[in-house]
């Protein structure tokens, strides 16, 4: 008969057995992992047994040969000669020893206890991950493994700091035999360095005579405090004899340079006595240390942009500190610098310094993060930002895939922080580092397209957010500088790597890697646009109408922006008579929002007419060459000429014999400038419709013959036809109108500053505008989160 259980082995089963099995097997998987970490820790042992020297290993070779003859010797004797000989226990040497005291400490700084903090991190992700901003889930650009590697040499150095104390013998040993493993931190004297300048010439010797003035230079370069005639000897000696020596004197000069302002405890060799050592110093430093590097250790570039160099020679494991402390030096200057010309001077310095930096991925994210960080400030010149551009786009090309991912990323992340407060003064700048940017998502088209699918997902995410749980500030996470320009940015990227005219190797738009992005890009504009239909927000629709009208006119996408427009035209805003104002024409470019003062006035009501004007003259002049153009403009032509006759209606007989004032009146908008610009671009319609028919009949092929429909006015330029030369002085005229603008705006800014600053007046309005539209796009907090559900 079978056994039946115990109650205690049930009671076991059912409330204890799962956690039992769970435990164990966290048990094996901690007992695979240090087997793991054994498994490592006796290969860094093997590789650091091969510290002995050339003598060293003659002291071996001696050994083995003493034992040999020692064997030889055994095999002569009887046992009895043996036993009679005693028991002699060679003594280990000394070098022996140590060496095995070498494996023991590796072996001991190995033995982090890092697996239980591991383990705790790894649980706390998840519930992190729900908590992030839109900046931190979409920006994030450093990986967990690259943030490890840089921590084991901190750990490493306190477990040498301890040595040093509890064994100062073994300590000067490891000192002397294995400096590498010592030297490795970027505040080192770089000391090894000099060992690679044997082939410099040496110094002459004096005579007797003049014993005193040899010492005396050869403690010139050991003095603190740097003098000018220090520097141009280094300059000297770098310039005509690529001196290392002179190099390693320069960088450490350099790093006191930089940190000169910093009160951080450090102490650096070399102090800085003025500012014009300064200064001078700072000029050889990034002039002169890229070339000596260049000249060491050449590099050898590909035609596709890639660059060579060997990383396994002696020479450039030596130059690793130098390198680290310079770029350190330089990140750290970079991001304390205001001067525009002192930051091109650095940024150019960087530029041939990159490859050499690809090995150390977290110093050259820091270093690119403060590039980002200039490239995206407003206050950057734009020479300044030219600059910082051609430095990232130079990392990207060199860079490997992952680093090129995070380059992107962080050019994202500078752009979206850039473009959080937009007045006619950073406009400029803000088109500058949108169209500089676009140009990086087709430098590499697999991870573009991964990149960007995850930014327009999250531009998503947040619309739906703000429609599915409506709150009374829910819609400031869409209606905001940052997510207009990101939907901008969007645009201009899929406009200029889907476009056949831009990329000659496109035969169409559907052959770009990032072609299936433009529907979702276009979904989520349009639901954007229309979210809150009010005049207020007029301004934001017209952002992105014209957005997707770039999209359309470079990728022949058909997108229907007709309807949102015709809405303009039948809002209140648009039909019934204005009030009279004197306030000044609003800048569209510049505004989100409708300030409540230009509500229902003239000046408001006659800007949207003009922007509805231009807007469908832009979108319809797109399909001008059309061969369905006649059907497409009826819908719209309709609409327009009873939008016309409402708001041109005279006054009723009943109306006027029944005393009703407002219909006495007329139910039109009084506002001949606004319908004389309607009626005109209907005119314009109706001419360009009429051109196509009468070319259209023309035609021997059906409908069915989609060759023949597309190739169908090819020979005929858009500017040529009746819509498109009524568009190409439309333009003229706006750029025109913008030159003036731009003239006067200048003019007024130079006033101010003579004046000593900006007016009340314009003050309060831009904090105004600030208080309406400056709204950051972490608002839409969590957003991730709610798409997993």
């Amino acid at each position: 008969m079978a056994k039946h259980s115990t109650k205690a082995t049930k009671k076991f089963e059912k409330n204890h057995l799962k956690d039992t099995i769970e435990r164990r097997k966290e048990f094996a998987k901690i007992k695979q992992r240090q087997q793991i970490k054994a498994k490592k820790q006796a290969r860094h042992a093997s590789d650091y047994a091969k510290v002995l020297d050339e003598d060293e290993e003659d002291q071996v070779a001696k050994d083995n040969g003493r034992k040999a003859k020692d064997a030889d010797k055994l095999k002569d004797m009887t046992v009895d000669e043996f036993f009679q000989g005693g028991f002699e226990i060679p003594e280990p040497t000394k070098k022996a020893s140590k060496l095995a005291k070498i494996k023991e400490v590796m072996a001991d700084s190995g033995k982090r206890k890092r697996d239980a903090s591991r383990d705790d991190d790894d649980s706390e992700q998840g519930g992190r991950e729900s908590d992030l901003s839109f900046e931190d889930q979409a920006l994030s650009i450093d990986p967990p493994s690259d943030e490890e590697a840089e921590e084991r040499p901190g750990a490493h150095r306190e477990d040498l700091d301890a040595l040093q104390e509890k064994d100062p013998d073994f300590y000067k040993y490891l000192k002397e035999n294995d400096a590498e493993l010592l030297d490795f931190a970027e505040d080192g004297d770089l000391a090894e360095v000099d060992d690679l300048s044997e082939d410099e010439p040496p110094k002459k010797k004096k005579k007797k005579g003049n014993a005193v003035e040899p010492l005396e230079e050869e403690n010139n370069d050991d003095d603190t405090e740097v003098t000018m005639s220090m520097v141009s000897k280094w300059q000297k000696a770098m310039t005509e004899q690529h001196s290392l020596r002179a190099m390693r004197q320069v960088v450490l000069a350099f790093r006191a340079a930089a940190y000169v302002n910093e009160e951080d405890g450090k102490e650096y060799k070399y102090t800085i006595s003025g500012p014009e050592v300064y200064h001078q110093l700072l000029v050889i430093s990034l002039q002169h240390v890229p070339e000596v590097l260049g000249y060491h250790l050449p590099i050898k570039e590909s035609a596709s942009g890639k660059v060579r160099f060997s990383t396994d020679t002696k020479k450039f494991r030596t130059l690793t500190p130098l390198l680290k402390s310079h770029a350190s030096s330089v990140h750290h200057l970079l991001e304390n610098l205001s001067d525009a010309p002192t930051i091109k001077l650095t940024l150019a310095s960087i530029l041939p310094l990159l490859p050499y930096l690809l090995s150390f991925k977290k110093i050259l994210k820091n270093l690119i993060k403060a590039v980002i960080s200039i490239w995206s400030d407003p206050s950057s010149t734009e020479a300044t930002r030219i600059n910082a551009f051609l430095l990232i786009r130079r990392l990207a090309i060199i860079s490997d895939p992952s680093l090129r991912e995070a380059v992107l990323k962080s050019t994202y992340q500078g752009l979206i922080k850039g473009s959080r407060s937009t007045t006619i003064h950073t406009l400029p700048g803000i088109n500058l580092m949108k169209n500089s940017a676009a140009e990086l998502w087709g430098l590499d088209p697999a991870i573009g397209y991964t990149t960007g699918f995850t930014y327009i997902r999250q531009l998503a995410i947040h619309l739906r957010t703000s429609i599915t749980h409506p709150t009374k500030d829910s819609y400031k996470a869409i209606y905001n500088w940052q997510y207009t320009h990101s939907l901008d940015f969007w645009s201009r990227v899929l406009s200029t790597h889907c476009s056949p005219a831009t990329n000659p190797h496109l035969k169409s738009a559907a052959a770009s890697p990032l072609h299936p992005l433009i529907y979702p890009l276009v979904q989520i504009t349009l639901g954007a646009l229309r979210l809150i239909p009010t005049p207020v927000y007029f301004p934001l629709r017209f952002h992105l109408t014209r957005a997707l009208l770039r999209l359309s006119r470079s990728t022949t996408t058909y997108i229907p922006l007709a309807p949102s427009l015709l809405e303009v035209l039948q809002s209140p805003e648009l039909k019934k008579p204005p009030k009279p104002s004197t306030l000044r024409p609003l800048d569209f470019a510049t505004t989100l929002r409708a300030p409540a003062s230009y509500l229902h006035t003239r000046v408001y009501q006659t800007g949207l007419g003009e922007q509805v004007a231009e807007l469908l003259a832009e979108f319809f002049a797109v399909w001008a060459k059309s061969i369905a153009f006649p059907e497409l403009v009826i819908p719209p032509s309709v609409l327009l000429k009873r939008w016309l006759k409402e708001v041109s209606s005279s006054p009723t007989p009943s109306a006027k014999h029944h005393g009703n004032h407002a219909h006495a009146k007329g139910r039109g908008n009084k506002n001949s400038k606004l319908t004389a610009a309607i009626a005109l671009l209907l005119q314009k319609l109706d001419a360009n419709a009429r051109s196509v028919e009468e070319r259209r009949r023309k035609v021997d092929f059906a409908p069915g013959n989609r060759e023949g429909v597309e190739g169908f006015l090819a020979e005929v330029a858009w500017e040529d036809m009746p819509l498109g030369a009524f568009v190409v002085g439309m333009r003229k005229r706006n750029e025109e109108r913008e030159r003036v603008l731009e003239e006067g705006r200048r003019r007024e800014e130079e006033e101010r500053r003579r004046r000593g600053g900006k007016g009340e007046n314009d003050a309060k309005a831009d904090e105004d505008e600030d208080e309406d539209v400056d709204v950051d796009m972490e608002d839409g907090e969590g957003a991730e989160g709610e798409d997993d559900d």
